[in-house]
């Protein structure tokens, strides 16, 4: 039986420029794959291939926000946690989780990319997940 592909990190938002560099930086510096998508339906549509072990995703994004994003998510693997990232105020976002699966972290725009690699380390499942260069 061949091993399981390594665990990915997935990005989710619709901002492609902030996505790509954010994308970028943390493949750089992360031992893990990272993948990135500016539309949630895609991601979803590629979501069975990648082996998601952490999802990074905005809140504000056209046709499902972070919370119905994780939801349709949560229906392909309901284990598969999630750091939500957002340039609203975090109670307001909050507010608006309707009993949906609740994120690992809650980040407001901006924030550093080590602060949120803090984050995926230590959110990312089974452990152990590193950084790659020096802080």
């Amino acid at each position: 039986m061949p091993p399981e592909p390594a665990k990915s990190l997935m990005i989710v938002d619709d901002e492609r420029s902030y996505t790509g560099l954010l994308a970028q930086l943390l493949a750089e510096n992360l031992d893990c794959p990272v993948v990135s998508f500016s539309q949630p339906r895609a991601a979803l549509a590629d979501f069975a291939q990648l082996n998601v072990g952490l999802i990074i995703t905005d809140y504000d994004m056209p046709d499902l926000n972070g919370f119905e994003f994780m939801a349709e998510v949560a229906k392909l693997d309901p284990h598969v946690p999630y750091i939500l990232i957002t340039g609203h105020p975090i109670e307001a976002v909050m507010d608006k989780l309707n009993g949906a699966v609740p994120p690992k972290a809650v980040l407001s725009k901006p924030f550093t990319w080590l602060k949120l690699g803090d984050e995926i380390i230590r959110h990312w499942p089974g452990r152990p997940l590193n950084f790659l260069r020096a802080k």
